[in-house]
């Protein structure tokens, strides 16, 4: 669970790291990718391998601090992205005075995790003597801080997926969702640091369950955030797929056409190799085969009727068509005057893009079985 975790952070991390490149002035977006990269970077200070290395740096029980540093940092900017995002005059100065917060309860932690005994930070949450006071203060005020943060972070998130319209409020609900649960759990472990305080215990499941719900609800929250750019991606690949594949199957239609009107054909716009990959790249040419394609329609349609032919050259099924096609192709080439004027072909009979490249791929595919 914690690798597949990791995986999707790390994802996430990537992705809103590119979009502060692409806009490294607009303040949502910066809050959102620190708030990513600091969270990716606590989980790795919790992990075994993170934390002895840390530990054996800057002396034991230091992993446990970085951890929660970073986690309030990672909540911080998570409220400073909210606030950004309701553009009013005093967002700047709210998250101001929420930094100044966070400061101090970074500052609060420090100073316990500096003074408590040697060694006992650094042992596992479940068995760390949280009779101590600088440890029961180091887990209460980090908890109670994370509790909210993340509580306030929730609340703006349902309501901006209340004023919001699908993908986005799905995406806004399910991060809302997850920061709840995520708010719960810190809830759950302030209460079990207040028991243990007082003398009592915490059943080893019920810590199990809780962590648990920790990590669920972080894994709901980072599907959340990334699921209506997730989404957006999906379709454009989806639509850039489809793009390339008719671009290969309008090839027939367009090398006939092209080998009597080679003066139709566009230059194309990037001679570059990844132009050809690119979705930028793929939808210009592919709009650019279809126009190539009506120009040589166009030029063609002349020879298409015989001279004194009564035909209704719309209601020709695409076989129809695509015979008389390589029929006036002959034609062409041979320097047969043209037999009547210029006519529509393979027209769509409304006015749907997508209507009309399916005419021109219908005969296209005729073209290609009977070559």
């Amino acid at each position: 669970m914690a690798k597949y975790l990791l995986l999707i952070i790390a994802v996430a991390v990537a992705w809103r790291l590119y979009l502060w490149i692409r806009a490294p002035h607009d303040a949502p977006t910066r809050s959102v990718a620190l708030a990513f990269l600091f969270m990716g970077l606590s989980y790795p200070a919790a992990m075994p391998g993170g934390a002895s290395g840390i530990d054996t740096l800057a002396g034991h029980g230091m992993a446990r601090l970085a951890q929660n540093l970073l986690l309030l940092l990672a909540v911080y900017f998570l409220m400073c992205f909210y606030l950004y995002s309701a553009d009013g005059p005093g967002a700047r100065r709210r998250a101001r005075w929420e930094g100044v917060v966070m400061a101090l309860v970074a500052v609060g932690i420090t100073l316990a995790a500096v003074t408590v005994p040697r060694d006992e930070l650094g042992k596992p949450y479940v068995t760390v003597d949280m009779t101590v006071p600088q440890i029961f203060l180091f887990y209460t005020v980090a908890g109670l801080y994370l509790m909210y943060a993340i509580g306030a972070a929730a609340w703006w998130s349902a309501a901006y997926a209340r004023m919001s319209r699908r993908p986005h409020a799905t995406g806004l609900w399910m991060a809302a969702i997850g920061l709840v649960g995520m708010a719960a759990a810190s809830a759950i472990r302030a209460v079990f640091v207040t028991v243990r305080w007082s003398g009592g215990s915490v059943p080893y499941r019920v810590n199990t369950y809780a962590s648990l719900l920790l990590v669920v609800s972080s894994l709901l929250f980072a599907a959340g955030v990334t699921y209506s750019v997730a989404r957006a991606r999906a379709t454009a690949m989806r639509l850039w797929l489809r793009r390339r594949r008719d671009h290969r199957r309008l090839a027939p239609l367009w090398q006939l056409l092209f080998e009597v009107y080679p003066q139709n054909h566009l230059g194309p716009a990037s001679l570059g190799f990844w132009d050809r990959w690119r979705a930028r790249g793929v939808h210009r040419r592919y709009h650019r085969r279809i126009v190539e394609c009506r120009d040589g329609l166009v030029d063609i349609s002349p020879y298409v009727v015989g001279r004194g032919e009564d035909v209704n050259l719309l209601d020709l099924e695409p076989a129809q068509l695509a015979q008389r096609l390589r029929v006036a192709a002959d034609m062409i080439k041979n320097d047969v005057p043209a037999p009547g004027p210029a006519v529509a072909l393979a027209m769509p009979k409304g006015e749907d893009r997508d209507e009309d490249v399916r005419q021109l791929i219908a005969v296209s595919d005729v073209l290609r079985l009977t070559a």
